[in-house]
C-alpha cells in the first residue's frame, strides 16, 4: 500500500517507519506541524495534506496520536485513517471527528478502548504498544555484546516536576477549601490503583481551577472540563508523588540510578544522570540495569506504557506497578514482575538482586516473548488487515 506518515517526533517514529517499509509498504513521509496538540482547525496543515493526497492518492494516512485535522481532509478525500495512540492523555481523540467512517483509531489501554467501545463508538479500537528488538538487539553494550551492569537499580521517565507541572501554577491560589479537598482527593486516589476516583469527584472545585488555569475543549472537542484538570493536574501530580517517595524508599536500601529531565533534583541516595536520547542511549541504561522500574502514569488505567516493551525489547528485566493489560499477553514471574505495595517493591528488589540466574532468566523470556509476537511489525501488519 502507499501510505502517508506523519512526522512530527513522536517517540518510536523511526520503528514505525522501518516496519512500514519493511512489511512493503510505499512510505511518503508527511512534515507535521510541531506544534500537534491544540490545532483542530489548522488550515494550512489541510491546504499541504490534501495537495499531497491529490498528487500521490495514497491509500492510507497513518500518524502516532490521533489528529482531527488528518481525519477531516481523510474523510474528504476517502483515505483510510489509522492512527496508533501512545500518549496519555490524549484530548483529541474526544474530537467529534472520531467517529469518521474513514478512522481505525488504535489506543494501547484497553480499558480506555472500553469507555468509547461502550459509549458506541466503533472507530476506536485496541492496539498494545510494541517494542522493535532488531534495533535494541543491535545496540551492544561493548563490542563483545557483554552487560557489565553498571547500574543495579534505575527509573528512567518524567517526575512530573518539569516543565507543564500545572498543580504548582494552580495549587498556591486555590482557597483553603478548595486545596484541602484537592489533597484529600489526591491521598484517597493514592491508596487505590485500578479505580478512578478523581473525574466524578471535581465538580465541587472545577470552576475555582478554571478561573486560575483556564484551558477550553477543543471546537469540536466533547470531554468535559473535568477530565482536562483530572488528567493534565491531578493525575501527574499524584504520578509525581508517587514516583518520587517510592525512588526514595527504595534508595534508603540500595543505590538508584535516575534518568529524567530533571535535573536539578537531588535526592539521598539517588544518582540523578539527566534525561537521555530515546532510540541510542535509553536502550544502554536498560541493558546496564540490574532492575528497571517501572512506575506507570495515574492516567493509564490498564495499558503497559511504551517503556515497559521497551525494557524487555532491549533484555532488561522489568519490575513494575501491575497494570491489567500485561495478563493478556505476559506472565508475571516469567515474563516480568510486579509489585503490589511499597513494601512488595522493596522486597522484590533485594530478592531479585540477590538471585541473578533467576532474574537474568526472567528478562531473556521477556526479551524472547516481545521479539515473537510484539514488535513493530508485528503491530503493523494486525493494523493492516
Amino acid at each position: 500500500m502507499k501510505v502517508v506518515f506523519a512526522e512530527w517526533g513522536a517517540y518510536g517514529s523511526e520503528d514505525v517507519k522501518d516496519a512500514l517499509t519493511a512489511e512493503g509498504h510505499n512510505l511518503i513521509t508527511f512534515l507535521f506541524p510541531a506544534q500537534y496538540g491544540r490545532q483542530n482547525r489548522d488550515t494550512e496543515t489541510e491546504s499541504r495534506l490534501l495537495t499531497l493526497f491529490r498528487q500521490e492518492t495514497p491509500d492510507v494516512m497513518f500518524s502516532l496520536n490521533y489528529f482531527p485535522v488528518i481525519s477531516r481532509v481523510c474523510q474528504q478525500e476517502n483515505v483510510r485513517y489509522i492512527s496508533w495512540t501512545y500518549d496519555c492523555p490524549c484530548f483529541l481523540l474526544y474530537s467529534t471527528t472520531i467517529i469518521n467512517p474513514c478512522n481505525a483509531a488504535y489506543v494501547f489501554d484497553k480499558q480506555l478502548y472500553m469507555d468509547f467501545h461502550h459509549a458506541g463508538i466503533e472507530t476506536v479500537r485496541y492496539m498494545p504498544l510494541a517494542a522493535n528488538t532488531e534495533r535494541l538487539d543491535r545496540i551492544a553494550v561493548d563490542q563483545a555484546g557483554r552487560q557489565p551492569f553498571q547500574y543495579d537499580l534505575s527509573f528512567l521517565g518524567s517526575l512530573y516536576i518539569e516543565k507543564y507541572d500545572y498543580y504548582s501554577k494552580i495549587a498556591p491560589h486555590l482557597s483553603g477549601y478548595a486545596k484541602g479537598y484537592l489533597d484529600a482527593l489526591m491521598d484517597a486516589q493514592m491508596k487505590i490503583q485500578g479505580y478512578d476516583l478523581v473525574q466524578g469527584a471535581l465538580s465541587p472545585i472545577v470552576d475555582e481551577m478554571y478561573k486560575i488555569c483556564p484551558v477550553d475543549p477543543e471546537p469540536d472537542g466533547v470531554e468535559p472540563r473535568e477530565y482536562f484538570y483530572e488528567q493534565y493536574v491531578v493525575n501527574r501530580r499524584i504520578t509525581a508523588l508517587e514516583r518520587i517517595d517510592l525512588l526514595e524508599t527504595c534508595a534508603q536500601y540500595h543505590p538508584l540510578d535516575l534518568f529524567t529531565h530533571a535535573k536539578e533534583l537531588t535526592m539521598p541516595g539517588i544518582t540523578n544522570h539527566g534525561g537521555v536520547e530515546f532510540y541510542k542511549e535509553m536502550p544502554l541504561v536498560f541493558k546496564q540495569s540490574r532492575i528497571n522500574l517501572n512506575i506507570s502514569l495515574r492516567g493509564i488505567k490498564s495499558g503497559i506504557p511504551l517503556r515497559a516493551y521497551d525494557i524487555m525489547g532491549a533484555g532488561g528485566f522489568l519490575l513494575s506497578n501491575f497494570q491489567a493489560d500485561f495478563l493478556d499477553d505476559f506472565i508475571p514471574g516469567e515474563d516480568f514482575v510486579y509489585y503490589e505495595s511499597k513494601e512488595d517493591l522493596l522486597q522484590m528488589v533485594a530478592y531479585y538482586l540477590d538471585h541473578e540466574e533467576e532474574r537474568k532468566a526472567i528478562a531473556k523470556n521477556g526479551h524472547d516473548k516481545v521479539a515473537k509476537g510484539h514488535t513493530y511489525r508485528h503491530r503493523i501488519r494486525e493494523m493492516f488487515s
